[in-house]
């Protein structure tokens, strides 16, 4: 029988706490901007993790922009990262990933949002059409 939490998982909520605290409170750098941690993925022998960001600005050039930032402020993030989690033997090197996810479901939404009101202007629109025609 499985553990309700394995070591991995907890070590992944772990790590992205404190690096939402540590990019919170800790790095200063313009270039960053408004950044989220969405998740975090530390392989099974914890050597590697993961790190899924999403940036407030969503802009293609924002976006790389802020990632060579983070991926310049790996190593010193890895470092603040230690001593904050000093009851891990070893601290897995940090890859930063763009996760599109968020910038997706807020497309699809407005897709979405924007079928349907085009639904109901139809409806309303042919609606109105055929309750014309049974007065006349």
């Amino acid at each position: 029988m499985a553990r309700e939490f394995s070591r991995t998982r907890r070590v992944n909520e772990q790590i992205q706490r404190e690096l939402a605290m540590i990019l919170m409170r800790e790095i200063r750098d313009p270039r960053l901007g408004m950044t989220t941690i969405n998740d975090v993925e530390v392989s099974r022998d914890l050597n590697y993790a993961k790190v899924f960001v999403t940036f407030l600005d969503d802009e293609p050039e924002q976006v790389k922009s802020q990632m060579d930032a983070l991926l310049e402020l790996a190593p010193y993030i890895r470092s603040l990262l230690a001593s904050s989690l000093r009851n891990m033997r070893a601290i897995p090197e940090l890859r930063f990933t763009y996760d599109k996810s968020l910038v997706e479901g807020i497309r699809m939404t407005n897709a979405v949002n924007k079928a349907v009101a085009q639904d109901e202007a139809k409806a309303e629109k042919h609606g109105t059409q055929e309750s014309d025609e049974d007065q006349k």
